[in-house]
């Protein structure tokens, strides 16, 4: 048996809360929050221990892993404090605001020999895994061209609810919150990014950061691409995609969250085609059935036994952050 924390009782930390309880090897013993009523209110559903003081549970429970459901800005100081208590840790995305901080938590947790792993749900999705399969089996040749569009919307009252949100301190705009996952499929699919060029609006809403951009990306290998993303679409998430074009096949993974293959063309047959028809998936909201798997996979990865997609290390995860720091730059 593992035994699990949660820290920060927000947003996401319910994709957290659902997918350990479904797994038999976990155990969520602890979570906390610097809100009393939050944390009372997760520990009263699941029947762990609220805490508002992060280093006092670390202290008292014998945590295995803790899962860090901050803001993004926190995310590497939460790092460094559970690498000090000899904890794994599993960061929401992405890893941080500041790639500075986010190579002194990476630090932190080697000099402490404890994993620092990164949530990355979407590397999940059914359907990107077939994608990945078919990037990986060659099947696009050279790769041209990637591009991403995270089309989708928050009202200001989601701003308004948590001060941290749309700040450059804690959480950037909408590409480094809203699109972070999409960053990162774009830079898995196509390599090292050698140049990054951004052009970004506030127009809709009450923020520090953006709530609209376009980013143009070269990628070392000579394909290009781009991510557009914008938190203004009317009046409802729109699309959340992905297209990978190359001299022998055009793949666009669409839908409201990359969970639907829209456009699957290559030059010739292969037996993975099969599975496009039955691929495609409706998801309960735009996070995505990523979160199971990853938890499900969790007991092999803390055993040293086993490895999932999903999981990644820091040093993987810092190029989403590498890319975020280069645009804002």
């Amino acid at each position: 048996m593992h035994n699990i924390a949660i820290l920060g009782c927000g947003r996401i930390s319910a994709s957290h809360v659902a997918a350990i309880e479904k797994v038999s090897e976990l155990k969520l013993v602890a979570c906390c929050d610097i809100l009393e009523d939050r944390a009372a209110e997760t520990a009263a559903k699941t029947g762990c221990t609220a805490y508002t003081d992060y280093e006092k549970m670390l202290e008292k429970e014998g945590i295995d892993m803790i899962a860090l459901c901050t803001p993004s800005g926190m995310h590497p100081d939460h790092a460094v404090t559970a690498a000090k208590a000899g904890v794994n840790v599993l960061s929401e995305k992405p890893l941080g605001t500041s790639l500075e901080k986010v190579d002194r938590a990476i630090e932190a947790c080697d000099r402490a020999k404890v994993l620092y792993m990164e949530v990355k749900q979407n590397r999940l999705n059914p359907t990107i895994v077939l994608l990945r399969q078919a990037l990986e089996a060659g099947r696009f040749g050279r790769i041209h061209m990637i591009t991403s569009n995270v089309l989708w919307t928050r009202p200001q009252d989601y701003y308004d609810m948590a001060p941290w949100r749309g700040t450059w301190e804690f959480d950037g705009g909408c590409l480094a919150n809203q699109a972070a996952h999409y960053v990162d499929m774009v830079q898995w699919m196509g390599g090292a990014v050698e140049q990054v060029h951004a052009f970004s609006s506030t127009l809709g809403r009450r923020i520090e950061a953006e709530d609209t951009i376009t980013v143009g990306l070269k990628f070392r290998n000579g394909a290009v691409g781009n991510i557009n993303v914008s938190v203004l679409t009317y009046p409802r998430n729109l699309e959340g995609s992905i297209t990978v074009m190359g001299e022998k096949g055009t793949v666009k993974i669409g839908g409201v969250a990359m969970n639907k293959i829209d456009i699957w063309e290559f030059d010739s047959p292969h037996p993975m085609d099969d599975e496009v028809e039955s691929t495609s998936y409706d998801p309960k909201s735009v996070y995505g059935g990523g979160h199971y798997v990853l938890y499900r996979d969790l007991p092999g990865m803390l055993d040293g036994t086993s490895k999932s997609y999903g999981f990644v290390t820091a040093r993987e995860g810092r190029k989403t952050v590498e890319v975020l720091e280069r645009v804002y730059s």
